[in-house]
């Protein structure tokens, strides 16, 4: 590929103010993300990695592309990553690809109109057409990388919620509470039944409340998911008392079939510790 130096120093020249451009003219109304910051560090560093974009992309003019391309990737991947972008929603961040390209599309305008019949138009379109493929992949890459680590954030925070929400709680010297909260499935209910035994057995619990208040739905899985919590307390020695069991789930347990027979239960916590705990 022929080498546009001229046209790469002009491109660079004009980084600083094309970042300003673009910040002056982003869509600040929109309730979140990193665009709409109003903390000038937070600023000076979204313009910092914008001018950086820049810098990275023009040398696309001067170098083979599969070395250009490959250059991107430190830059891809830290903002991919980037706390401010991952609460960003995808739309808007492809959104800003494009207007950047728009940019640099008007950019080779005054470059032409500042070199006129310097260059055939075959190769002003192949500047254009550089300019849009290779947007394109940079910006699929980001892409790419951007739900890599959207998921992966997501899977971290669900794995921490987990891990708050089925707690322990000693009540007194041998008894305890196990509130359960939201959602349950497989995996959750594996996490759970494990926490619950080691937890049990740390603490020495003897006799354990479960309160199902905060469970959104109890359906044939749930069901046996607390059997079987039930049934391994059981095989260590801790008596389970259920409680919270809200009128809706009560029917929902009743239409599906199943029965807590076996376990004693009551409508709310604080009947249950009456109920038990009273002398």
């Amino acid at each position: 590929m022929p080498k546009y130096e001229k046209l790469y120093e002009f491109l660079i020249s004009k980084a600083s103010q094309l970042t300003e451009e673009w910040y002056e003219s982003l869509d600040k109304r929109n309730t979140s993300g990193v665009y709409t910051s109003t903390d000038q560090e937070a600023i000076r560093i979204l313009k910092e990695q914008n001018k950086e974009f820049h810098l990275h992309f023009f040398p696309i003019f001067i170098k083979e592309e599969s070395v250009h391309i490959k250059s991107f990737e430190e830059w891809i991947v830290k903002i991919a990553k980037d706390e401010s972008h991952l609460l960003t929603p995808s739309n808007l961040i492809l959104n800003e690809f494009y207007r950047t390209r728009n940019q640099y599309l008007n950019l080779i305008k005054d470059f032409i109109s500042l070199h006129e019949g310097e260059y055939p138009q075959g190769v002003i379109n192949s500047w254009n057409t550089l300019i849009i493929d290779t947007m394109d992949k940079v910006t699929v890459w980001f892409l790419e990388e951007y739900d890599r680590y959207s998921i992966s954030r997501l899977q971290s925070h669900k794995q921490l919620i987990n891990e708050l929400s089925s707690p322990v709680i000693s009540i007194t010297n041998n008894t305890g509470l196990l509130p359960i909260v939201g959602d349950i499935d497989t995996e959750r209910a594996k996490l759970i039944l494990e926490k619950t035994l080691a937890q049990c057995v740390e603490k020495k619990v003897d006799y354990l409340f479960i309160d199902l208040s905060g469970v959104v739905m109890v359906d044939t899985m749930v069901a046996q998911q607390i059997f079987q919590l039930h049934e391994a307390l059981s095989l260590i020695g801790v008596e389970t008392t259920l409680c919270g069991i809200r009128p809706e789930i009560a029917q929902t347990v009743i239409q599906l079939g199943l029965s807590f027979n076996k376990i004693p239960t009551f409508s709310s916590l604080e009947r249950a510790l009456k109920e038990t705990l009273k002398d």
